[in-house]
């Protein structure tokens, strides 16, 4: 199999994103604290109601809704959220090193959703800005056009110079990364990490990993790089 990009996915791919919303939801308590509000008692909600699926949406307003103060302004709240900037993020083990190493063979990209500035923080706060060679955040071309939609994968493959059959994708979650890579005609290695770990999927991946240096470490064994 020749392969001569790989394509990867950020959040609970490369690293735990419970460990970026558990920062984020003390950031935003903090906010809420000098609004008059209870942080315990907002961060508890915000967590809880973050477990319930961290895409469902308006998890702020559904925190102040729960603690019974449903007409606080949310927009201090949601900008602490959108700033949150940790100095650092911890990699899955091995994924760092396994990145280094994949890199020197064939080219290496990321495609993730996410608002740009925080998809940003991520990646400085992971050590990853020099990781990629391509790197598209499907946000930056509309919210419209995020993962499962084909766009954002087929421009990575553009900015690394090569077509979907040449290319693998390495993501989490079933119905974003594996559909929407083949949607774009690409392979999907689905990672076994994260939130969506157990989640069903109806589009099959071409393998499933463990984690990321396994799903790296199966790219290498089985494909043929130039």
């Amino acid at each position: 199999m020749l392969i001569r990009a790989v394509l990867f996915d950020l959040d609970d791919t490369l690293y735990a994103q419970a460990e970026w919303l558990r920062g984020a939801w003390r950031a935003v308590s903090k906010v809420a604290a000098a609004r008059g509000l209870d942080p315990d008692a907002m961060e508890a909600a915000l967590v809880a109601i973050c477990a319930e699926g961290s895409d469902r949406g308006r998890i702020i307003d559904r925190a102040l809704a729960r603690i019974g103060a449903p007409d606080t302004p949310v927009a201090p709240l949601l900008e602490a959220f959108r700033s949150h900037a940790p100095r650092s993020l911890t990699p899955y083990p091995g994924a760092l090193a396994a990145l280094s190493r994949l890199r020197a063979e064939v080219t290496v990209g990321l495609v993730t959703d996410g608002e740009v500035p925080i998809q940003r923080a991520k990646i400085r706060a992971l050590g990853l800005t020099e990781a990629f060679d391509v790197v598209v955040l499907s946000d930056a071309l509309g919210r419209a056009l995020r993962k499962p939609h084909r766009a954002p994968f087929e421009s990575a493959l553009a900015a690394a110079g090569t077509c979907a059959e040449r290319a693998v994708y390495v993501g989490d979650r079933p119905d974003k990364d594996v559909a929407g890579a083949a949607a774009a005609g690409m392979r999907a290695i689905r990672v076994l990490t994260g939130e969506y770990a157990t989640q069903a999927g109806t589009q099959e991946p071409w393998a499933s990993a463990r984690d990321v240096a396994e799903a790296i470490e199966l790219v290498r064994t089985v494909g043929q790089f130039s």
